[in-house]
């Protein structure tokens, strides 16, 4: 039989379920998933291998107008999925109207690939309403394919899934049949440590926050992690830490117990907080944290 590969690139607003959508397609926890926007800044590969078919799925960040540097670099993940896509698909939810970007949307209606529209969040609608989406979209992205889905409740998944297979190109694997990212162990410490600062923390300081793993030792039964949590101001610095280190105790219990999920070992984590000012407008920071254009 012949082998397929490709691009399956996921974009659309923020907080439509983008990144339960990848994590149920893989059936591990690659993406962070908060209910805060913003949440994924980085574009994060997920590959998921059949004996005659690899798909290589995209998570992006979600589509905003960008007020500074991380922000536009952001934007241009979402670009670049645009570039290599093999399928295209765009998530909307139950009640949204439109993508925060016009010329986005532009190249959603106007593409040259496949392109599922995935209408999501379906278990918090009515019939009535999700037939009336359905009519909408249909109207507005005319060369799309539409499926209404629940990432969350892993409804009409597999359909979509195995519709993703059949559209693919023929082509060898692109990545080794036992890889399941592009991104390194480390991206992933960080990510869970940033996870719980978003659902922890209020108002400004998740968005101020980056965090560098500077050591992981693994040895047969244990890992060990040294990260360090960057904000922009000597004021957020106090509120990570906490009254005598409480908030900064809670992300580290709290992320060493995803992580051990994570990699199937104990985990051993040091975090520490550094001011790194204004590092969210700084070209030369953004690179280092891998958000270079």
């Amino acid at each position: 039989m012949a082998h397929k590969a490709g691009f399956v690139n996921i974009i659309g607003n923020p907080n439509v379920g983008k990144s339960t959508l990848m994590n149920a397609f893989i059936g591990e926890k690659l993406s962070i998933i908060t209910s805060k926007a913003q949440t994924t800044r980085h574009r994060i590969l997920g590959i998921v291998n059949g004996d005659d078919f690899q798909v290589i799925l995209s998570d992006t960040p979600g589509i905003i107008k960008p007020a500074y540097e991380l922000q536009e670099s952001m934007m241009d993940f979402v670009k670049s999925a645009f570039e290599d896509a093999d399928v295209l698909i765009y998530m909307v939810e139950i009640g949204e109207k439109e993508l925060k970007d016009d010329a986005f949307f532009t190249k959603i209606t106007t593409a040259k690939i496949p392109v599922l529209l995935l209408l999501n969040k379906i278990d918090k609608s009515n019939q009535e309403q999700l037939e009336s989406q359905i009519v909408f979209w249909a109207e507005k992205v005319p060369n799309a394919e539409i499926y209404p889905i629940s990432a969350l409740e892993n409804f009409n998944i597999k359909e979509v899934f195995a519709r993703l297979v059949e559209l693919l190109p023929q082509s060898p694997p692109f990545y080794p049949k036992d890889q399941l990212t592009d991104k390194p162990e480390r991206f992933f410490v960080n990510e869970a440590i940033r996870e719980k600062i978003l659902l922890y923390y209020k108002k400004e300081i998740p968005y101020s926050v980056e965090v560098e793993t500077e050591e992981f030792f693994e040895d047969d039964d244990i890992i060990r992690i040294r990260s360090v949590i960057m904000v922009e101001r000597d004021s957020q610095k106090g509120i990570i830490i906490g009254h005598k280190g409480s908030a900064l105790k809670k992300v580290g219990v709290e992320a060493r117990k995803e992580l051990e999920k994570f990699f199937g070992k104990k985990i051993h984590i040091e975090l520490y907080v550094k001011i790194n000012k204004n590092w969210r407008s700084n070209q030369r920071q953004l690179k280092r944290f891998g958000y270079n254009k």
